[in-house]
């Protein structure tokens, strides 16, 4: 059982999913400003659409997964699930995300989780064989679920608060993808995708993902101007946040930079998102508080 469980995780890779998850739970707070039932079905309808989806993106690219080193003892390249196995498996989570947000968020969430499965399994799964530049299309799936959120608790698509959010989310889902690619460029080129280690030397992808990381970090300081935070203090902790994120990243830049420098980057940008959200969201409960 234990066994069947992790590579039921494995397949809906779930930790990427909760990182959706924790996206649409800082949508809602921003509209709801409170912590209420309601968040509840929304957050479990998300996590299952996204579970549903990221497993459904296996069974798509399993023969491709095969081929590369980083991605060859997943579920269905190892033999430890079937390829029509996993698809049901697939099948049954978007249903029951699907069910579960129409049932308890309503019609607009229920169409932008849609959006997001079709985008994500219908577009860029197939975008990124042809263009290595299919991640920036590719980042409007981490844009979706804090929309989801917001518009569970009734908000509206044009708010601007929500529009900043979900472009930070955009713009920060870009470097954080190619800090992973510059340790598995390689991999992708093996199983003949499409990548930007193909095009620009790694000097290059380095500065490249420098600047999308300044961009993450401005993106965020347009957060409180666009009214996402109410207060000076949460102000100040973005700001904070988006210094710090600069800083650990500036060291990509240094001749000394090595393999440890993009990982501590890439922790770094990750932390950075949750405390972003974390500061979004205490912003809106301490002013209702």
């Amino acid at each position: 059982m234990r066994e069947r469980l992790q590579t039921l995780l494995e397949l809906t890779k779930f930790r990427i999913a909760v990182l959706a998850t924790l996206s649409t739970a800082a949508g809602y707070i921003l509209r709801a400003e409170r912590v209420d039932a309601g968040l509840l079905p929304v957050l479990a309808g998300t996590a299952l659409l996204g579970a549903g989806s990221l497993a459904l993106n296996q069974v798509q690219e399993h023969h491709t997964d095969a081929l590369m080193e980083r991605t060859r003892n997943r579920p269905i390249p190892s033999g430890r699930m079937s390829v029509m196995e996993a698809f049901w498996v697939s099948l049954g989570l978007l249903f029951m995300g699907l069910m579960m947000l129409w049932g308890f968020a309503g019609a607009l969430p229920l169409v932008l989780g849609v959006v997001c499965v079709v985008w994500y399994n219908g577009i860029y799964t197939y975008l990124k064989k042809w263009t290595p530049f299919a991640v920036i299309p590719g980042s409007v799936i981490g844009a979706i679920p804090p929309v989801i959120g917001w518009t569970a608790a009734g908000g509206h698509l044009t708010n601007p608060a929500i529009i900043a959010l979900a472009m930070f989310f955009f713009v920060w889902q870009v470097p954080h993808f190619w800090l992973l690619l510059r340790k598995y460029g390689k991999d992708y080129e093996q199983a003949r995708l499409s990548s930007l280690t193909q095009i620009f030397s790694e000097e290059q992808l380095t500065r490249l993902t420098f600047v999308w990381i300044v961009a993450a970090a401005v993106t965020c300081l347009s957060l409180p101007v666009f009214g996402a935070v109410y207060s000076n203090l949460a102000a100040a902790g973005l700001l904070g946040c988006a210094v710090w994120l600069v800083w650990r990243a500036s060291g990509l830049l240094s001749a000394e930079a090595d393999e440890r420098s993009f990982r501590r980057t890439f922790v770094s940008i990750n932390v950075y998102a949750l405390l972003v959200m974390i500061i979004v969201s205490a912003d809106r409960l301490v002013k209702t508080g």
